[in-house]
């Protein structure tokens, strides 16, 4: 990639970013897994199947993708970030035989054994700077035609779990305005302009569901207090609280805390609404 987004994004990933999400590995992916469950059994991975796990974080969908292919197959899990790769491999450990991993920027990056059968995604592929540039290098790290199953995050507004703790922060701090389609979460929540950059990159048949559900705030079981701490400790945009002094943050971090108390269930945790697109380009 190039161009001073890319830069900030890369860099985001490879440093701070990356770090956020290796400190809280665990209730992310907790957090995510339904989705991830939902992505995987839309794609319906074959046995044998070589595939790349684009973003892979700290390696959960790269396993299940690995017990998919099982040992006739073969997974790679791809990140920008050194300390999530290392993690990743420690979580797997010598219990998938068919899986690596591998850090390198996806939209430049020459894998390791390609060409792979298939590309998958969980949230790993809205931070290009140049996603139409993006895709197309990693067509040629695919065999011909070869499949694309992503996740991506519908519209903000159909994500009460990020628009809850935003609306918090905008309570105490200025943040700048969201630019439409800039690298980010929500880069791909217009539809249209997503089948759009996906033709433009190649993809002659692109099929698009919508799902909708409850996202578990640093995963399931967890308290309001427990919640707070996870939102405001592991999310990009709770950076604007840290820079404003401990004072407004821990007044921002009890407010979360009350939000987070009215969708509340001992069992469950805290649940918020979420939508996100389920992606297959060929």
């Amino acid at each position: 990639m190039t161009g001073d987004k890319t830069s900030v994004f890369a860099d985001d990933w490879s440093g701070e970013m990356g770090q956020r999400w290796l400190r809280n590995v665990d209730h992310f992916e907790a957090m995510l897994e339904p989705i991830g469950t939902a992505l995987l059994d839309r794609a319906a991975i074959a046995t044998g199947e070589r595939i790349v796990d684009l973003g892979c974080g700290g390696g959960a969908t790269s396993r299940a993708i690995a017990a998919r292919v099982g040992p006739q197959g073969a997974a790679l899990g791809l990140d920008i970030s050194p300390d999530l790769i290392v993690a990743a491999r420690a979580r797997a450990g010598a219990d998938f035989p068919a899986l690596r991993f591998f850090c390198g920027d996806a939209a430049s990056a020459v894998l390791p054994a390609a060409p792979y059968d298939r590309l998958v995604s969980r949230f790993g592929s809205m931070f290009f700077a140049e996603p139409v540039a993006a895709f197309r290098h990693l067509r040629t790290q695919l065999v011909p035609g070869a499949r694309f199953d992503l996740a991506v995050w519908g519209p903000p507004r159909d994500n009460v779990w990020m628009m809850a703790v935003m609306g918090v922060i905008r309570a105490h701090v200025e943040v700048p305005p969201a630019t439409p389609r800039a690298p980010g979460p929500f880069a791909f929540e217009d539809i249209d302009y997503l089948r759009d950059l996906l033709a433009d990159a190649g993809f002659a048949r692109v099929d698009i569901d919508d799902w909708r559900g409850d996202q578990a705030i640093g995963g399931p079981g967890r308290t309001p207090a427990e919640a707070a701490d996870f939102a405001l400790g592991s999310m990009s945009a709770a950076r604007v609280l840290s820079e404003a002094g401990a004072d407004v943050m821990a007044a921002a971090r009890a407010d979360l805390e009350r939000v987070y108390a009215e969708h509340h269930d001992p069992e469950a945790g805290v649940r918020l609404g979420a939508r996100a697109w389920l992606v297959t380009a060929a």
